[in-house]
């Protein structure tokens, strides 16, 4: 990808700190997102219509719209009010639902878009990927990263703790996705990013060993940013290639056999364990990184196993087996092992067994 090409893809402005928001009526006024100032504000259940209703005074000429869910029906029914009020820009305040439909909603429409986040559950609040939510399921569309990123840390101190830490298990499967891109360059010849695989790779390297939790604003900007590297490591790579491996295959076969059964990151950081022992027993590599990866997880308690979110271990098993079927043409270490069902029983049951305890 051309270097001007990937400068574009890049944030225009960061910000990441405590009364973050206060300055969002100074970024839009410096021209260079809304030359008229003609903006639209979009904002989620909670938080959102609190946040909009402190920057309004700021914003003279805005208009809030309230998003009914994470659904490309959500977004393309705001789509339609952003084309109707010819709006310079939009701007996203919210979780995850509420950013991924703003920003499909503001590809649709051919405009800017400015990311508020509430909280810090997945790396969806600033890249170039919007998992909505249609009439057969969940998909995930390519969508124009948005121009400007802003997180408050007062908001997300107030947001739930499971949601945050939510954040943690996204970034780390990010280990396993980029392993799994450069084994499918190996193996297939696909073409490897090695920007956006650096990027990747370093947001995820930010938190392993960082010290502190959730309640400390240290390691919250730390996540927060690592969250936007991996999001813009998406942007390089045109895809979700660096985020996303086989981890991710089996969040999204969880999502579809088992719904409702934890959050995004939660799923992400247990299938990014999971395809490291994959990795340790099969291949006799990747054993340090597994025991790094489920040392973080553990710390921050987020789930590890199959049953610290519900399932059993035949149940994951059976997404274990649906998980290459999520993403046609995906190269991973699930497509390379090719387990039969004994096969990935067994592996599911080592699993348990040697980190149970």
């Amino acid at each position: 990808m051309p270097l001007l090409t990937r400068m574009l893809n890049a944030p225009l402005s960061i910000d990441v700190r405590r009364g973050a928001v206060a300055a969002l009526g100074d970024l839009l006024a410096d021209k260079r997102i809304a030359t008229e100032g003609r903006v639209a504000i979009a904002v989620g259940p909670g938080q959102g219509d609190q946040i909009a209703e402190q920057v309004r005074p700021s914003l003279s000429a805005c208009d809030v719209f309230q998003v009914e869910g994470g659904t490309v029906d959500a977004a393309v029914a705001l789509a339609a009010k952003l084309r109707a009020g010819s709006y310079e820009a939009v701007v996203g305040i919210g979780g995850g639902r509420t950013i991924d439909a703003t920003k499909y909603a503001a590809t649709l429409s051919g405009i800017p878009m400015v990311s508020v986040a509430t909280n810090l559950s997945h790396d969806g609040i600033c890249s170039p990927v919007a998992s909505l939510v249609h009439d057969s399921g969940k998909g995930s569309f390519g969508v124009v990263m948005p121009l400007a990123m802003i997180v408050d840390l007062d908001y997300v101190h107030a947001a739930p703790g499971r949601l945050i830490r939510a954040g943690i298990g996204d970034v780390l499967s990010n280990f396993s996705a980029v392993d799994d891109w450069v084994l499918a360059s190996e193996q297939c010849g696909e073409r490897i990013d090695r920007m956006a695989l650096t990027v990747a790779r370093t947001a995820a390297e930010a938190l392993l060993h960082l010290p502190g939790s959730i309640e400390d604003d240290r390691f919250l900007t730390v996540l927060a940013e690592s969250l936007v590297l991996s999001g813009m490591s998406m942007a390089f790579a045109g895809d979700s290639r660096p985020a996303s491996g086989g981890d991710h295959e089996i969040l999204h076969a969880i999502d579809q056999l088992y719904p409702d059964t934890a959050n995004h990151g939660e799923l992400a950081g247990i299938g990014a364990a999971f395809c490291y022992h994959l990795r340790a027993t099969r291949l006799g590599a990747g054993g340090e990184r597994l025991a790094e990866i489920l040392d973080c997880l553990g710390r921050h308690g987020l789930p590890r196993l199959p049953g610290d979110i519900g399932l059993s271990a035949e149940q994951f098993t059976e997404a274990v087996l649906f998980a290459p079927q999520t993403r046609p043409g995906r190269y991973t270490i699930l497509e390379y092992l090719n387990l039969d069902k004994g096969e990935a029983r067994k592996a599911v049951d080592e699993y348990v067994q040697a980190h149970g305890g």
